[in-house]
């Protein structure tokens, strides 16, 4: 990626042939949030992707969470930036739909991004 600040951890877990990564960058709000997905999904990997479901809690606009078809992953994502009182940070769970439908373990697997994500950038400070 580009953006300086922005990162990817690759193929963070595996369930039943679904894998996913995480990214993330500064994003100060939405127009910001989706130029990163954007920008993301210019490589072909990620703009295959199932769902690339993102959050933000941004100082300028609030929380802002999207999707992608996965329903409430944004959600989750938006509770661990705001327990983590993480602004202008937007986080991107990738998901690649291994064929089984994972139920409720997907936001289990979402947290898990999540928080891999958020030890990675703390590590990196």
């Amino acid at each position: 990626m580009e953006q300086p600040g922005f990162f990817t951890l690759d193929d963070v877990l595996r369930d039943r042939g679904s894998r996913y990564a995480v990214s993330g960058g500064p994003a100060a709000g939405r127009a910001e949030a989706r130029a990163l997905v954007a920008q993301l999904c210019r490589e072909k990997r990620f703009a295959k992707a199932t769902h690339n479901s993102w959050a933000l809690l941004s100082r300028a606009e609030g929380p802002i969470k999207a999707d992608d078809g996965e329903a409430g992953a944004g959600s989750v994502i938006l509770r661990m930036l705001e327990r983590e009182d993480l602004y202008d940070m937007a986080v991107i769970v990738t998901r690649w739909f291994g064929g089984t439908h994972l139920g409720g373990d997907r936001f289990a697997h979402v947290a898990s991004c999540t928080r891999a994500w958020l030890d990675a950038l703390r590590a990196r400070r």
